[in-house]
């Protein structure tokens, strides 16, 4: 029995319990929720679109889709300007007066609710978000499922958390654990969207590690109840695809093809939400109007209503022209930025899927064009192009690369999706159509309290940065060309800047490098651009004496990646990154506990008088 109960206390049984309660609880109705929005979008789907419009769209292999199937009246296309017309009228009224949290893309709030609002959802924002997001995709609406799946599993473990009074962290957990269940439900991939709940919260390498338990339990069983129900077929069929080491190059070049389409799908889905918030007009009738322009593009090219998994599905298999993939990718942006970015209701990560596996299928098509003897299919392309184009946009390579693989039930590509993904994720710099994310738990405001302020302030910079040490110093009048090539050869991001005589006149970000190369600009500034041009003046500096509190505030003030460190005569004698800091703070939180651990482990003192010392 006593060994037992070690065992027990080892284990945290307790801590299982609850989280394991919890989260299958959170799990039960976000398949439940899963299963009904998936219905609810068939029925409208099929009424609208099917009876009404009588168009007849390809369907992908897992949800029960034979031969492609492709039917469009001519005679009857005008009706795909009234149906999406209509469908936006009624979700504008529906969100915009019952619950405005529901417009846009659901996720987003999700992470919004997780960092600032301390996970809290509103019991009715779930609800019409599932409403919402069925009539505006139902009625052809270019948006994804995750969005409101997100939302229903999210609302509920902040309701559960509240009604069960637990504290604001277990709140938050609870809210991420209902998106893991709702993603992994509703694509049958738990893993995948499990992985997906705790990786997208941030732009930069990190991930939500308290909530991957609860978020893998949950998704495990909203994924059994969806399966269950429907099936547990992965969504698409492939190929099995044979890759050699030759193609591995053109699948890196596809990585960074993709990197430059990823901004045009941001700056332009943002672009048109901005222009429609800036519209002095009701927000009510806004998704009409969206409606409107998307029902103009599915007059002239129907090929982009709904979430086009259907044409995704043929891209895969290589059924696709090349015209037919290109026009897909680019009107798939500015139909999608037209449903969401107007206030309609649905999620981003179908339309990115889909416009990541036509430029991937279109590249492949290209390429074994211009090298048959080293190409062979082009197929796969389109699947590892549609990785990582999510991967890019989204900032969440991890769990996408095994999403895919789940969605598509394929792992013969995980080595060139990997270095493609990779190579993606890496050259996308800062934007992502997330823009609630933040870039790693320091910059939470979910975070700020666990970053205890006198471990901070007792931690000196000259104690968790490397220092001294040479970093490399640029000359005013060096050529841009040749701080790209020098900047690429050290592993520093951050580069002081210095005059004829030395004199340190301010410091280079790497990322403003990156910006101007892939602006368009080097072609033509090229030859006349220096350092000088583009070097920052006014950067925050610290001195190695300084603690690890006042830089923590000058890395959530300026949002760099790394502060240089300068001594008393204003020389940099290295710099301090936020893994420094997270690195230093983890060390001395782990002495500290070890420090409490051993003093609760010493025996309790006999001697009278004795007494025994608390840390």
């Amino acid at each position: 029995m006593r060994a037992l109960q070690d065992f027990l206390h080892a284990i945290q049984f307790r801590l299982l319990g609850k989280w394991l309660f919890l989260g299958g609880a959170v799990g039960i109705v976000a398949g439940l929720g899963a299963v009904l929005f998936h219905w609810l979008l068939g029925v409208i789907s099929h009424w609208a679109l099917g009876q009404v419009a009588g168009v007849v769209m390809p369907v992908p292999a897992g949800e029960g889709g034979g031969p492609e199937v492709f039917q469009f009246s001519v005679a009857h296309r005008w009706l795909l300007l009234v149906i999406p017309t209509i469908g936006g009228l009624i979700s504008g009224f529906l969100i915009y007066t019952f619950a405005p949290e529901a417009e846009g893309h659901g996720t987003d709030a999700v992470i919004e609710a997780f960092h600032r609002r301390g996970g809290l959802i509103r019991p009715i924002v779930p609800i019409i978000k599932v409403i919402a997001s069925a009539i505006t995709i139902g009625t052809g609406g270019s948006a994804g499922r995750e969005g409101p799946i997100a939302q229903i599993g999210a609302g509920f473990g902040s309701v559960l958390a509240r009604v069960l009074r637990l504290p604001v962290r277990d709140r938050r957990i609870l809210t991420i654990a209902g998106v893991g269940g709702g993603i992994g439900a509703i694509f049958r991939a738990p893993l995948g969207g499990a992985l997906f709940s705790v990786e997208v919260l941030y732009s930069r390498p990190d991930f939500e590690s308290d909530a991957v338990v609860p978020s893998i339990i949950s998704a495990i069983f909203a994924y059994s109840i969806f399966g269950l129900v429907y099936s547990f077929t992965p969504i698409f069929s492939t190929h099995p695809y044979r890759f050699s080491v030759v193609e591995l190059p053109f699948f890196g070049l596809l990585g960074l093809v993709l990197v430059p389409f990823g901004f045009v799908y941001v700056r332009v889905f943002y672009g048109v939400r901005d222009l429609f918030r800036a519209w002095q007009a009701p927000n009510h009738i806004k998704p009409m109007v969206g409606g409107l322009l998307l029902g103009l593009i599915l007059m002239a090219f129907p090929y982009v209503m709904g979430t086009s998994y259907g044409w995704l599905q043929l891209a895969l298999l290589g059924k696709l022209t090349l015209g037919l993939l290109i026009g897909i990718a680019l009107l798939k942006i500015l139909a999608t930025a037209l449903t969401i970015g107007s206030g309609g209701s649905g999620g981003v990560f179908a339309p990115s899927l889909v416009i990541g596996a036509m430029l991937g299928g279109a590249f492949g098509v290209v390429m074994q064009h211009l090298f048959p003897a080293l190409i062979h299919d082009s197929t796969p392309f389109a699947l590892v192009g549609m990785g990582s184009f999510f991967a890019a946009v989204a900032k969440v390579p991890l769990s996408t690369l095994v999403m895919v693989a789940e969605m598509t039930g394929n792992y013969d590509l995980l080595v060139p999706m990997t270095l493609s993904m990779s190579l993606a994720y890496l050259f996308s710099g800062r934007w992502s159509i997330y823009e609630s994310q933040v870039p790693s738990r320091v910059d939470s405001p979910a975070h700020q309290g666990e970053f205890l302020t006198d471990i901070l302030e007792d931690i000196l910079v000259k104690d968790a940065a490397e220092l001294p040490v040479f970093v490399p110093h640029f000359p005013q009048e060096m050529p841009i060309q040749e701080a790209l090539r020098r900047a690429a050869e050290t592993r520093f991001h951050c580069f002081p800047v210095v005059d004829k005589k030395g004199n340190l006149r301010g410091f280079l970000y790497a990322d403003d490098l990156r910006s101007i190369l892939f602006s368009g600009e080097m072609g033509t500034l090229s030859p006349i651009l220096i350092v000088g041009d583009i070097a920052q003046e006014r950067v925050p500096t610290l001195k190695p004496t300084d603690n690890l509190q006042k830089a923590l505030s000058e890395f959530i003030k300026t949002g760099y990646e790394e502060l240089p460190v300068v001594d008393e005569q204003g020389k940099c004698i290295g710099v301090l990154s936020r893994r420094d800091l997270m690195s230093a703070y983890d060390r001395e939180l782990l002495r500290r506990r070890r420090l409490v651990e051993e003093e609760e482990a010493r025996p309790v003192p006999t001697r009278p008088g004795a007494k025994r010392r608390i840390l």
